[in-house]
């Protein structure tokens, strides 16, 4: 179950915004097996000024436009399973007409008893003995 949270500029209308958050789920889906009923994202516009990037990093210059993605996700899966995701995101992005040189993504590992789904209980974790 990854929470994942979107940062970027303000402006886009709602249609962008539910490709894109359609996009990095099915990415999801595709690559590191995360169930289709798990969708849970946080996606925040941001002002000019709002977001810090650089010009150019690691050869790759930005545009104003920089999407930043973090997911927060068990931890445990492979560095081919994430490098097959981070393929997968940037092939979504593009479909809906955005470049993929701006898309920063961040995967942000937990543990599972680092997750509580409701009622302040761990859910992924057996119950503790009394």
């Amino acid at each position: 179950m990854p929470v994942v949270r979107v940062n970027l500029r303000e402006g886009k209308n709602e249609d962008f915004r539910r490709r894109l958050s359609n996009a990095i789920h099915q990415a999801m889906v595709d690559t590191i097996n995360v169930p289709p009923a798990d969708k849970f994202q946080i996606i925040t516009e941001h002002g000019p000024g709002n977001l810090a990037f650089p010009d150019s990093y690691l050869g790759i210059p930005h545009e104003d436009e920089v999407i930043f993605v973090q997911i927060f996700l068990n931890a445990g899966r492979t560095i081919e399973l994430k490098q097959a995701l981070y393929r997968a995101l940037a092939a979504g992005v593009e479909a809906i007409g955005f470049n993929p040189k701006d898309l920063i993504i961040n995967l942000v590992e937990v543990r599972k008893e680092d997750w509580s789904f409701g009622n302040g209980v761990a859910q992924y974790v057996p119950p503790l003995q009394a």
